[in-house]
């Protein structure tokens, strides 16, 4: 049986030196935050800062049909967009079957802007 938990590690950086740091901005569009992410990585392989952990939160619970009806999607549409299966769709909604950790998250990321997630699945 395995053990679920409700948070995710992801590298953070904490201070090493003065060097110039890259900023955080989580109101920047996807992209822009992706190439942070991409520089700060590069800083730290460079040495010049040192990458912590921080733990994000995963919901334990999410409302996969009322996310879609929000959306204005029907289960087919919902399903091709965000690349899942239908009939996997139509057992979380039916509380058949619970989605696992990452869908949960990436589920999460689509209730928070799916705009952005659309516009990074089609430039992909």
């Amino acid at each position: 049986m395995r053990k679920e938990t409700g948070s995710r590690k992801s590298p953070r950086k904490s201070s090493k030196s003065s060097a110039a740091k890259p900023q955080h901005r989580p109101e920047a569009p996807l992209g822009d935050r992706l190439l942070d992410s991409l520089k700060e990585l590069q800083a730290h392989l460079r040495g010049e800062i040192r990458l912590t952990e921080t733990l994000y939160h995963v919901p334990p619970e999410t409302d996969v049909r009322a996310l879609r009806q929000k959306l204005g999607l029907s289960q087919s549409d919902f399903a091709a967009l965000f690349g899942f299966n239908v009939r996997s769709l139509q057992d979380w909604e039916q509380g058949r079957r619970r989605p696992e950790i990452p869908i949960r998250a990436y589920l999460a990321v689509i209730q928070r802007d799916p705009q952005a997630v659309i516009r990074a699945l089609r430039a992909a």
